[in-house]
């Protein structure tokens, strides 16, 4: 990643120059260093947030605090994730102990 000299906000691509996001700012984008930089371009919602039924969560925290709305138990395993912004809460992403059910939680 490439922050911006003027106000540090992440800047990305734009043809031969970076742009930064939050106040447009632009500088020359240094092809050498670009294989150092972390990119999230080509992720999708599925390679972040263990969405698909195959995701594994046994062995995951359990939370006793919930209720699943598919069977009634008192129990689900969960993950946390960072789905918005880093000001933002994280999400919880529960699975049923006994039924599988799965839901989430937004704080």
């Amino acid at each position: 990643m490439q922050f911006c000299d003027d106000c540090g906000s992440m800047m990305k691509p734009g043809g031969d120059h970076m742009v930064c996001t939050g106040c447009g700012a632009s500088s020359a984008r240094d092809r050498d260093l670009e294989a150092e930089f972390v990119t999230t371009e080509s992720q999708t919602d599925g390679d972040v947030i263990e969405s698909s039924e195959e995701a594994n969560f046994e062995g995951k925290p359990i939370a006793s605090d919930v209720r699943c709305e598919g069977c009634g138990n008192e129990q689900a395993w969960y993950t946390l994730k960072q789905t918005a912004s880093a000001d933002e809460p994280p999400t919880r992403f529960f699975k049923c102990t006994e039924c599988g059910h799965r839901w989430r939680e937004y704080n």
